[in-house]
C-alpha cells in the first residue's frame, strides 16, 4: 500500500479557513460589545443563581430538603444512598461491607473517619484488612488493581441539585482510592450539602484558593461506547455507596416528597463486591 500524499496546497487551505474563522470570532466578540467589569459579571451571575434556587426552593431551600434531592438524584444515577447518625454509620457501614463479601478495605486511617471506620471494623470482627495508602503505587501496583475490593472517602462536600460528591483528594487519600476499587463507598456529612455549585463556591470561598485538585462524583462509573449498551465499571468503581452523615439528633424530614425518594435508616442489601 502506498503512502497517501499530503498536497501543500491543502495544508495551506485549512490554515487559511483557520484564520478567517477565528478572525471572524474576534471581530464579532468586539463588534459593539464594551468589556464588563469583573464585579458586575459576577453579581450578574449571583443574581441568575440566586432566581434559580428561588425556583427550586422547595428541593433546596433546607438541609432536610437538600438531603432528600441529594439521595434521589444519585439514586436515578445507580448509586446506593443511606442516612446514618454520626454515632451509628461506623458499625452500620462495617456490617454492611462484611455482608457485601469485602475482604480488603483502601482507605486514610489518619482521618478521624477513617479511624472510626478501622475500630468499628475490629470491634465487629468483621476480619476486613483496612489498608492505608502509605506508598508509592509503583510499589504495589499489582496489589492495588487485584485485591482490594472497595475505597473509602471522605467527601468535602455535596451538591444536592444534581447528586454530587466534591472530593478533594490528597497523599493520604489520593483519586486512586476512588477510582481504581471495584466498590468506592464515600462518606459526606450533611452540613456540607450545597444547594448547587455556585452555591458550593462561594460558601467555601474558591476565589481565595481554588483547590488545586477536585474530583467531582455524580453515580458509579458507566459508559455506552459499545452498541449504546450502558455497562458499569468500565473506567472507575461499577458500584457507589453514599453514607450521609446526620447529627444524631436531626429529625428526619416528614414531608411527602421525602417519603417518596425514600429513606431508610438501614443499609441496603448488596451482592458481594467482585
Amino acid at each position: 500500500m502506498s503512502a497517501a500524499t499530503i498536497n501543500p496546497v491543502d495544508i495551506l487551505d485549512t490554515l487559511g479557513a483557520r484564520v478567517r474563522m477565528l478572525g471572524r470570532l474576534r471581530a464579532g466578540a468586539n463588534e459593539g460589545a464594551a468589556p464588563v467589569p469583573v464585579d458586575a459579571l459576577d453579581q450578574r451571575i449571583d443574581a441568575h443563581y440566586a432566581q434559580q434556587r428561588a425556583q427550586d426552593a422547595g428541593t433546596l431551600a433546607t438541609q432536610p430538603a437538600r438531603i432528600a434531592q441529594f439521595q434521589h438524584m444519585l439514586e436515578a444515577a445507580h448509586a446506593e444512598v443511606v442516612r446514618a447518625s454520626a454515632r451509628n454509620w461506623p458499625a452500620e457501614l462495617a456490617q454492611r461491607l462484611a455482608a457485601a463479601g469485602v475482604k480488603r478495605l483502601l482507605l486514610d486511617t489518619s482521618s478521624a473517619e477513617g479511624a472510626a471506620l478501622v475500630d468499628a471494623l475490629h470491634a465487629a470482627a468483621t476480619g476486613i484488612e483496612a489498608r492505608g495508602y502509605a506508598e508509592p503505587i509503583e510499589t504495589w501496583k499489582s496489589e492495588l488493581f487485584e485485591s482490594i475490593d472497595a475505597g473509602f472517602t471522605v467527601a468535602r462536600s455535596g451538591l444536592a441539585a444534581t447528586g454530587t460528591l466534591v472530593v478533594v483528594p490528597d497523599a493520604n487519600a489520593p483519586r486512586t482510592v476512588s477510582l481504581v476499587p471495584p466498590l468506592h463507598v464515600a462518606l459526606i456529612h450533611a452540613p456540607t450539602l450545597h444547594a448547587d455549585l455556585h452555591a458550593a463556591v462561594a460558601a467555601e470561598r474558591w476565589r481565595d484558593g481554588m483547590p488545586t485538585n477536585l474530583v467531582m462524583i455524580s453515580g458509579p462509573s458507566k459508559t455506552s461506547d459499545i452498541q449504546q449498551t450502558t455497562a458499569y465499571g468500565a473506567h472507575g468503581p461499577r458500584a457507589l455507596w453514599v453514607i450521609v452523615v446526620t447529627d444524631d439528633d436531626i429529625d428526619e424530614p416528614a414531608d411527602e416528597t421525602a417519603c417518596e425518594i425514600g429513606t431508610s435508616a438501614n443499609f441496603p442489601q448488596h451482592g458481594a463486591a467482585q
